[in-house]
């Protein structure tokens, strides 16, 4: 499985949609990149395409009414999450608004979840 990386651009792109909540947490993924609220990831960016988590009213809505596309690998794509119509990441296209107004959706939807519990940590073997 080939794994996309995204340019410079995207990177700097995905982290301008992401809220400026203080809990927002965005980090390395893969080569790609995560953002997260108490542990959880509500939105990734897989190569150029920015995918968001949201609950299934949310999902149905966006999925009816515009071009959404799978995110993550094709033979795999991440269950529960979306990927955003691609044509919204496209230079000056002026749909920022949107892709906000998406990603804000998920950070509330998932910021509603349990926080994820950290992995306890293995014993040293000695």
């Amino acid at each position: 499985m080939q794994m996309p990386k995204p340019s410079d651009a995207d990177k700097e792109h995905f982290r301008s949609v992401m809220p400026t909540n203080a809990e927002v947490t965005v980090k390395p993924m893969f080569g790609n990149l995560g953002a997260f609220v108490n542990g959880n990831m509500f939105a990734g960016l897989f190569g150029s395409t920015i995918g968001v988590r949201l609950s299934e009213a949310d999902r149905a809505e966006l999925e009816a009414s515009e071009r959404t596309v799978p995110f993550g690998p094709e033979e795999r794509p991440m269950g529960g999450y979306v990927g955003l119509p691609e044509i919204w990441n496209a230079e000056g296209d002026g749909d920022e608004a949107r892709e906000k107004a998406w990603v804000t959706k998920a950070y509330n939807y998932v910021a509603g979840l349990p926080p994820k519990e950290p992995k306890a940590s293995k014993p040293s073997k000695k």
